[in-house]
C-alpha cells in the first residue's frame, strides 16, 4: 500500500512575507539595470541580462518572441488559468543628472521611467513564484516587454508574436514619483489616453529679415497656428471629454538676419473616447489649413495614431481593489484619477481582460519628486518591496492554490 504525498497548502502569509526578504535582490536587480540603460528597440544587454537571471531560476520555459523582448513560462502540470505579468524593459534618451552610486554608465540613456524597476520586480516575482511551483495552479506568463517609449511601442509586436494567445487576465504596474511610497493606486475603467502624435510643415517665403513685406513669414504663421490650435480643446470639445492638445516643438530659422522658407511644428494629442480620437486631428488640419491659407502660405500635415488608451477592466479592477485592502490595508488604497499620460499596455488588453496598477515611488522629504522622464528622476526604492507583494497577492488571487 502507497501513501499519496500531499503538497502542504501555500501560506499566503508567509509568502508575502518571503517576497519582502527577496526586496535587497530586487533592488541589487535595478540599480544593475539602472546602470547599463538600453533605448527603445536596442535592449540587447538589458535582454541577455533578464534571460540569465531567469536561466539561473530553472525550470522555466524561455523563449524571444522578438529581438530585445523575452519571455517565460512557469507551468504548474495542474489545470487553471493562465495569467500574464507583464515587465517593460526599456530606457529612454536622457542624459541623467543624478549623483547616485548607480547613476547611468550610458551617455545620453537613462532609467527615467522607473521600467529598471518594473522589471526586478517581475524578477522577483518569477524567483518567489518558481519556489512554489507544487502549490500553485495553471500557469504564469512573464512577458518583459522591450520598445514601450517609442511607438508604435513593443506590446503590439509581442501579441503579434503570440505571447497572449490562450491568456485568460493580464495585470502591469508602473511605478509613480507623482504618488507617495506607500501608497498603491487603482483605477477602474479608463486610466491612461491615446498619444497620438502630429506634424506639420509651413512653407513660406523666404528673405531678407530687413525687407519682410517681400516674404511670407512661417514663423509669424506657424504662431497663429500654435494659437488658434488652443481652441481645438476650449471651443470644438466638450469640457467634460478630457483631451489635450500641445504643441511641443517650433524649428524655424539659422540666423537673426534671414526670413526662412519653412518652419516645422510637431505635439501631441491625447483622448480616451475613439470618436473624439478620430475628429480631433480633422480639426487640428482644418485650422491649420485656414491659417496658412490665410497667409499665403502652404502646409504639410502628418497625423500618427498612438497607443489604444489603457481601459482597466472594471470586474478585474473591484477584485484587485480587494487585493489591495486585504494585503496592504484600506489605507494604502488611492483610488486614482486618470491620466493622459500613454501606455501600450493596452495592446494586451485588446486580448483579455487586464488591470494596470500605479505603485507610489515618491518621496518629497528626500527630494524624489522629480517627474517622470526627467534627467533627475528617481524612485523611493522601498516601492519595489511593495510592488512585488502587490503582484504576489494578485497572483495568488488570480490564480488560486493546488
Amino acid at each position: 500500500m502507497t501513501t499519496a504525498i500531499r503538497t502542504p497548502a501555500l501560506d499566503a502569509a508567509a509568502l508575502l512575507d518571503e517576497a519582502h526578504q527577496l526586496a535587497p535582490q530586487v533592488i541589487d536587480w535595478r540599480r544593475a539595470l539602472h546602470q547599463r540603460p538600453e533605448v527603445a528597440f536596442k535592449e540587447h544587454e538589458t535582454a541577455r541580462f533578464i534571460r540569465q537571471v531567469l536561466e539561473q531560476i530553472g525550470d522555466l520555459e524561455i523563449s524571444r518572441p522578438t529581438e530585445t523582448s523575452v519571455m517565460a513560462r512557469l507551468r504548474t502540470g495542474r489545470p487553471g488559468p493562465v495569467l500574464a505579468v507583464r515587465a517593460d524593459i526599456d530606457a529612454l534618451p536622457i542624459h541623467e543628472e543624478n549623483d547616485v552610486e548607480y547613476r547611468s554608465q550610458t551617455d545620453g540613456a537613462m532609467h527615467a521611467c522607473g521600467h529598471d524597476g518594473h522589471t526586478s520586480i517581475a524578477l522577483g516575482l518569477v524567483t518567489l513564484l518558481a519556489r512554489h511551483r507544487d502549490q500553485l495552479r495553471g500557469e504564469v506568463r512573464f512577458l518583459f516587454q522591450h520598445a514601450e517609449e517609442l511607438s508604435p511601442g513593443g506590446a503590439e509586436e509581442m501579441v503579434r508574436q503570440g505571447v497572449m494567445d490562450g491568456v485568460d487576465q493580464v495585470i502591469g504596474l508602473h511605478v509613480w514619483s507623482a504618488m507617495p511610497v506607500g501608497r498603491i493606486g487603482l483605477i477602474s475603467g479608463p486610466a491612461m489616453a491615446a498619444p497620438d502624435t502630429f506634424e506639420c510643415t509651413i512653407t513660406g517665403k523666404g528673405g531678407h529679415a530687413a525687407i519682410p513685406h517681400g516674404t511670407i513669414d512661417p514663423i509669424a504663421v506657424g504662431a497663429q497656428v500654435v494659437s488658434a490650435l488652443q481652441h481645438v480643446v476650449s471651443r470644438t470639445v466638450d469640457p467634460l471629454d478630457p483631451v489635450v492638445v500641445s504643441v511641443t516643438q517650433f524649428i524655424a530659422g539659422t540666423t537673426f538676419n534671414v526670413i526662412p522658407s519653412t518652419a516645422y511644428l510637431a505635439g501631441t494629442v491625447r483622448t480616451f473616447d475613439p470618436a473624439l480620437r478620430s475628429t480631433v486631428p480633422v480639426t487640428i488640419e482644418r485650422i491649420i489649413k485656414g491659417v496658412t491659407s490665410a497667409f499665403g502660405a502652404t502646409y504639410a500635415f502628418r497625423y500618427e495614431p498612438g497607443y489604444r488608451p489603457v481601459i482597466n477592466d472594471p470586474a478585474l479592477t473591484a477584485r484587485l481593489t480587494d487585493v489591495v485592502i486585504n494585503t496592504f490595508g484600506a489605507d494604502t488604497l488611492i483610488d486614482m484619477r486618470p491620466t493622459m499620460g500613454g501606455e501600450d499596455f493596452s495592446a494586451y488588453q485588446q486580448r483579455a481582460p487586464g488591470v494596470f496598477a500605479f505603485i507610489g515611488a515618491g518621496n518629497v522629504g528626500e527630494g524624489i519628486d522629480f517627474p517622470h522622464h526627467h534627467a533627475r528622476f528617481q524612485i523611493d526604492e522601498r516601492s519595489l518591496d511593495i510592488g512585488l507583494r502587490y503582484l504576489t497577492a494578485a497572483t495568488l488571487d488570480l490564480l488560486g492554490t493546488a
